[in-house]
């Protein structure tokens, strides 16, 4: 059908699912920013990651709205006027809320069907899956670029209320460039994985070292949310187990979602499957590993908030931290440099400055920074402290020191 057809579904009232991060058809969002009166009191709900999706579908029409889980640089300015519903939920806990919203339409991202009439949902499995099936009118827009994964989640299209084919590029993702401090933090954390550990590794300078440094061991299983190019280099050298892996989505360039295809390396599921801490937690040795921007003596961390300004959303750390800790021989760890702004700033502080926690300190386990490692699973108050401070910058540990003590003393 042309694609006329799929516009005149964005009505006034509408509550409209859109597929978001590398799902994000980019044929559709320019359609929509040419013809932005199509947006017009419609309320858009989509799952737009930060570093991946740059449009503002808030901001294309003067009474649109849009709901998402994290915070894009291009909405902030809509976040700001009002117009964006920003929803601090973590993964498991979203899939639970877009399973209960019962769009007006939810859209669905697809790969050209098979001889069967089924459709891929490609390198985007996430949350799609669960919007098309509780929506009230379902259209698939068809695109011949995306991949088809053999075993990835896919949609009959004689089930959708509307088929289009939108011939467009896909989301793709550059590749992080660690620095030496995220190579010595992800040494550090590699050999805390064991040979024929489950491992989720998140988005950042110091996960994608970390697959590096990964690069000897051996019988290695993807578990995640997140397949990165990063995964193909450690694949060839040996260390992944032969089946196994399963995530939600790829993130990088149209070649290595190819790739993926062709070597049907990986399984991907929708998020109810890659988030679900109990399932994952039943696993022996999971080990999630993830990035933040700063952490607490408590061992409370921040992953959303800088500057008093929120810049990214739990994502799937929670989910995974908690998985990590309830996993037989597994760990949930942390990553972070120990200074910012050129060594002006301690990462590793007394009291959080951001205005909520990501991370309680009943998920506090294993923290890493380039001068050491801090094991707090089974650590008291003042232990978790001492382990902290030990992993500061040299030139932060005194002052931190004093703090604590001060909020020591007001605890007493």
């Amino acid at each position: 059908m042309p694609i006329a057809d799929l516009l005149d579904r964005f009505r006034p009232g509408a509550s409209v699912y859109l597929p978001g991060a590398t799902g994000e058809s980019l044929a559709l969002a320019q359609a929509l920013a040419a013809d932005p009166d199509r947006l017009r009191g419609v309320e858009v709900t989509s799952c737009l990651l930060p570093g991946m999706n740059g449009v503002d579908y808030a901001g294309l029409a003067p009474d649109a709205r849009l709901t998402v889980f994290m915070l894009p640089a291009a909405t902030r300015k809509s976040f700001a006027q009002g117009r964006v519903r920003l929803l601090p939920l973590a993964y498991s806990a979203i899939a639970r809320h877009i399973a209960a919203a019962a769009f007006d339409v939810a859209i669905a991202h697809v790969a050209p069907p098979d001889a069967g009439g089924r459709a891929s949902f490609g390198i985007a499995a996430d949350f799609s899956p669960i919007a098309w099936n509780a929506a009230r009118q379902r259209i698939a827009i068809v695109n011949p670029h995306m991949p088809s994964m053999r075993r990835g989640s896919s949609i009959a299209l004689a089930e959708a209320d509307l088929v289009v084919e939108l011939d467009g590029p896909l989301v793709e993702v550059a590749p992080a460039r660690p620095d030496a401090t995220a190579r010595a933090i992800a040494g550090r954390v590699a050999a805390l994985i064991p040979h024929g550990a489950a491992v989720q590794v998140g988005i950042g300078g110091a996960p994608a070292a970390l697959w590096a440094a990964l690069g000897d061991h051996r019988g290695l299983r993807l578990r995640s949310g997140l397949a990165s190019e990063e995964l193909l280099a450690l694949a060839d050298r040996g260390a992944l187990a032969s089946d196994g892996h399963v995530a939600g989505i790829a993130a990088g360039s149209e070649g290595f979602y190819r790739t993926l295809a062709d070597r049907d390396l990986i399984r991907f599921a929708d998020t109810r499957e890659t988030h679900d801490a109990g399932r994952i937690g039943r696993e022996e040795r999971f080990f999630a590993a993830n990035s933040a921007l700063e952490v607490d003596l408590f061992g409370q961390v921040n992953l959303e908030w800088q500057g008093g300004r929120p810049v990214s959303g739990a994502g799937g750390a929670p989910d995974f931290a908690a998985a990590g800790i309830g996993s037989p021989g597994g760990r949930s760890i942390t990553m972070l440099p120990a200074t910012a702004k050129g060594g002006t700033i301690s990462r590793i502080v007394a009291r959080l400055s951001s205005p909520s926690v990501s991370l309680p300190r009943n998920l506090a386990d294993v923290v890493v920074t380039e001068h050491g490692v801090a094991d707090l699973r089974h650590a008291s108050l003042d232990a978790r402290a001492e382990a902290l401070i030990a992993i500061a910058d040299p030139t932060m540990r005194d002052v931190l020191a004093e703090q604590w003590r001060s909020l020591r003393t007001a605890m007493a």
